[in-house]
């Protein structure tokens, strides 16, 4: 898959991530390390495609206000079906999703590239504080190199394929940035670190899109570039794979200095080389990323130059060609300490072919990533084919796979220093089935950080306390500034314990506070 509309077409062509403390006692330190009871750390992610209005908003041209509504629906679904992270589309075209741009608004926003929603609103902005708000991460999401979707788009007089024509190529129906051209590589990492700078992401986030598979034989017209500033290359495939190295490397280094919290994290598609191509390859036979789109994505990894990858596995178990637990098991082994996420094809779960015919082919993948100590999670394509519930897939995470809440994982390479514990947690009965929870914020971490939000947990009188257990999580919050919680579903005649936690920025979490009982009668 290519999260564009050519998604099943480029599966055909490629087939052919000084207050009182409180000292917990030994038993509940082991809880933090003892096994888990459920999966309480797991990414669980999913793409938001703008482009073509995928997935949001439904139609360009609806007012702000329906695209606002449409966008809570959407992360209240997501909510509900447990997920924790959002891959936002934000520029699908050398085009903007967000208002702090030197780039035109899309055309998929408003109907007419360059302008801008009325009444006026930040989308970016609207969709960072709403998925906040229900304790997800959103990562900006940028198509790097491609400028327009089809070359007879009406372009904006202030686009950058119009102010800069000696930047492009055509190729394939598209025009797209040359990345041989040393200007166009400082453009976009000033056009992403734009968003790292001006909004409250939490992660930049690239797909597929690098150059553009070779179509019907024509050759890449980039031999001019490759003239003046290949000269230190063998041959022209060498100096593809150094200019996207260089992009890559160039922007991983720019975020960091940015915004070290920032994570960054790219989405290939799910074949690095085949063993034909490389002895280190995957088995499989299919096109690859390294051939075909000149992207070196293990590289990466080895370099530590991304956080997570997200490689896109949009095949069944046994398939002949490009078998999925094949690639998982390729794909864990060479992560090199990053993340792996896995993407998966939920939009083909109602196709009538051999693996997606079963219904719990997904599902069975989950728990086979579950299964796989080097992954951490999953990221499904797309937010509508979850949202249509095919295959009933949305009930399976609902009802079953994310039926309780997660963290993200922890990326102990950007920050291993943990907040220190909220303090002074009280409770009381504030109805016959309402406890009132308040607690005050932790003490400065030995990095200066206090708390970025908090996790309450809630166990019956006596029971274990197991914070390893995320059934036992009531809310996961990241609003450092809500330091209170209502817990109104209990049960009559019988009591509970809480404790809450503080966790990080980057999602590593405290030492329990204190705990506190509360007894409700029959």
């Amino acid at each position: 898959m290519s999260k564009s509309v050519f998604s099943a077409i480029l599966f055909v062509f490629f087939v052919a991530n000084s207050s009182f403390v409180y000292t917990p006692s030994e038993s509940i330190q082991r809880t933090l390390t003892s096994p888990e009871v459920s999966q309480k750390r797991e990414f669980r992610g999913v793409w938001v495609a703008t482009v073509v209005n995928i997935d949001w908003p439904s139609k360009a041209g609806l007012s702000s206000d329906m695209q606002q509504q449409e966008m809570i629906d959407l992360l209240d679904a997501h909510q509900r079906s447990g997920l924790n992270a959002v891959m936002f589309q934000v520029r699908p075209s050398a085009d903007a999703f967000y208002g702090k741009s030197r780039e035109v608004w899309s055309k998929w926003l408003t109907g007419d590239q360059g302008r801008a929603p009325l009444p006026y609103y930040d989308p970016l902005e609207f969709a960072i504080t709403e998925a906040h708000k229900r304790g997800m991460e959103l990562h900006a999401w940028f198509n790097p190199y491609r400028a327009a979707f089809s070359l007879s788009d009406k372009v904006h007089p202030d686009h950058i394929s119009r102010k800069k024509p000696e930047w492009f190529f055509n190729y394939a129906g598209k025009k797209l940035f040359n990345p041989g051209l040393p200007e166009v590589r400082a453009y976009i990492v000033q056009v992403i670190l734009d968003v790292v700078k001006n909004y409250d992401i939490d992660g930049v986030h690239f797909d597929d899109y690098f150059y553009p598979g070779q179509e019907g034989g024509r050759p890449i017209p980039d031999t001019e570039a490759y003239i003046a500033y290949g000269r230190d290359y063998k041959n022209i495939k060498e100096w593809r794979l150094s200019n996207v190295d260089t992009l890559i490397h160039t922007l991983s280094d720019s975020i960091r200095f940015a915004k070290k919290h920032v994570k960054f994290g790219i989405s290939p598609f799910g074949i690095w080389q085949n063993r034909s191509q490389h002895p280190e390859g995957s088995l499989t036979n299919g096109g690859s990323s390294y051939v075909e789109m000149y992207a070196d994505t293990r590289k990466w990894l080895q370099k530590g130059w991304i956080d997570y990858i997200n490689p896109q596995l949009y095949w069944p178990f046994e398939h002949r060609l490009a078998a999925f637990e094949i690639l998982l098991e390729w794909w864990s082994n060479n992560a090199y300490g990053r993340h792996l996420y896995i993407g998966q094809a939920a939009y083909r779960t109602m196709e009538n072919v051999q693996g997606f015919r079963n219904k719990r082919e997904l599902p069975s993948q989950v728990r086979a990533i579950r299964n796989n100590p080097r992954a951490q999670g999953s990221v499904y394509f797309s937010s509508k084919s979850l949202t249509n519930n095919l295959a009933g897939f949305q009930d399976s995470l609902r009802n079953d796979l994310y039926r309780y809440p997660a963290l993200p994982p922890q990326m102990l390479w950007k920050d291993d220093i943990a907040p220190q514990s909220p303090t002074q947690l009280k409770a009381y009965l504030a109805s016959p089935n309402t406890a009132q929870l308040t607690w005050e914020e932790p003490l400065k971490a030995r990095d200066g950080e206090t708390a970025y939000g908090y996790v309450i947990y809630r166990f019956d009188q006596g029971e274990e306390v197991n914070l390893g257990d995320a059934s036992k999580i009531l809310k996961i919050s990241f609003d450092n500034t809500i330091r209170s919680y209502r817990d109104n579903t209990l049960k009559k005649g019988v009591g509970y314990q809480y404790i809450v936690t503080a966790i990080d920025r980057l999602k590593n979490e405290s030492l329990p506070s204190n705990s506190v009982a509360v007894q409700t009668f029959n």
